[in-house]
């Protein structure tokens, strides 16, 4: 697999989540009363500058593992072991979560309306490395 087809895979496997989990987020604050939402735009704010800042260092860091990898490699090879772990955690915890009753929708708004869209900014990363 060229090395270009790495860069789009790390792309659709960080996007999808992130439209999704963005899509939850929004959702969720449309069911919340006109007068909390100052603080939890102020919380979503701050969880989407967290997650830019810590997902352009892993990009940077994927994004060099994938440019060291030969021209013709595998699509294992997109992202190193701790990194499809971490990507199978996460993904079982997401999943966990939306079976979680007592999960409260403010959470949901804020944090996942952070989340979304850092995996969003993440696969763009990605795909501007594959050009």
């Amino acid at each position: 697999m060229n090395k270009r087809f790495l860069y789009l895979i790390a792309a659709v496997i960080w996007g999808i989540p992130g439209i999704m989990i963005a899509i939850k987020g929004i959702r969720a604050y449309t069911t919340m009363p006109g007068n909390e939402l100052w603080w939890l735009i102020l919380i979503t704010a701050f969880v989407l500058t967290g997650f830019i800042m810590m997902f352009r260092r892993i990009v940077k860091r994927y994004c060099a593992l994938i440019a060291a990898e030969p021209d013709k490699t595998t699509v294992w090879h997109t992202f190193p072991l701790r990194g499809w772990i971490l990507i199978i955690c996460m993904s079982c915890l997401g999943i966990a979560l939306k079976f979680m009753p007592f999960i409260p929708a403010e959470f949901t708004a804020s944090f996942y309306s952070g989340l979304g869209p850092a995996l969003i900014i993440a696969a763009i990363l990605f795909t501007k490395h594959s050009f």
